[in-house]
């Protein structure tokens, strides 16, 4: 009986907190003088929690704030569920569920996505959070919370993934290189590559304009103390061309620099035909 009437007056004490945070963000959202929310607007968020009042305070905080974007499960059979089908940016999860804990339900969506979790609970014991950050959580909030602060952090977890991301990725003019997944695209059509060809147009993308002579190539591509016929460059270069390139191309991407070696160009020029 004791928990049930602390939980209640738990529920109480964030709600009315929750009004005044919320009065709080919507003034500041609304002023746009503090905050930058335009990177907001396309994050997904799945709120997992089984107290109902709770999960629409929380979304109805977020909103405020700038998502438009709001998942929400009351179970973690309901969250896998919606972390499959809605593919989340960040997910907040309780620990306390009423069909499986939180911890074992991290450990379940961990072996399908990878995205930022927080825990938000009201397990405020150390071994507790100590549990969810040793499982990989981003962050653990401790239930009564508040709301400002929440969101604060999931922003900076937003932000710190979007760094990432943008790391992660190199574009030149037509292509693209996902550097996570090793792939290269040209208009967005995948382009299949040799591991060396995928290693020359990283470095030749990561340094447009540049001039690399063969020796600097053989260096930086097969290393250093990689003994072979320097024609080797040549070769790969001829190959990689003819992937990127279009047969009716006067002057490719790749430049040659005769009696040096190769210099990304960057547009492709093509040969008028009279």
């Amino acid at each position: 009986m004791g928990v049930v009437v602390v939980a209640v007056i738990t529920i109480i004490v964030i709600m009315i907190v929750a009004v005044m945070i919320a009065i709080t963000i919507r003034m500041v959202v609304v002023g746009g003088n503090t905050m930058d929310n335009s990177f907001l607007y396309t994050k997904t968020l799945l709120l997992v929690d089984d107290e109902l009042d709770l999960l629409k305070m929380l979304s109805d905080i977020l909103k405020d704030a700038g998502f438009q974007k709001i998942l929400m499960a009351d179970t973690g059979k309901e969250a896998v569920a919606e972390a499959k089908k809605g593919k989340p940016d960040l997910i907040i999860l309780d620990v306390m569920l009423p069909d499986k804990d939180g911890f074992s339900l991290m450990e379940q969506l961990r072996s399908f996505t990878d995205v930022p979790l927080i825990f938000l609970t009201a397990k405020d014991e150390a071994a507790d959070k100590l549990a969810g950050l040793g499982l990989g959580a981003d962050d653990y909030i401790v239930k009564p919370f508040n709301p400002m602060e929440l969101l604060l952090r999931i922003k900076a977890i937003l932000r710190r993934i979007g760094d990432e991301e943008e790391k992660r990725t190199i574009e030149q003019g037509r292509f693209k290189i996902d550097t996570y997944a090793k792939k290269v695209f040209k208009s967005d059509k995948e382009i299949d590559l040799t591991p060396k060809e995928y290693s020359i147009i990283k470095l030749f993308l990561e340094n447009p304009e540049k001039a690399f002579s063969r020796d600097e190539l053989m260096d930086l591509i097969w290393g250093e103390n990689y003994i072979a016929d320097p024609k080797i460059v040549d070769v790969n270069i001829r190959r990689l061309r003819s992937k990127i390139e279009s047969s009716s191309s006067k002057q490719g991407y790749i430049e040659t620099i005769w009696g040096f070696g190769y210099r990304w160009r960057g547009e492709e020029v093509e040969e008028h035909k009279k």
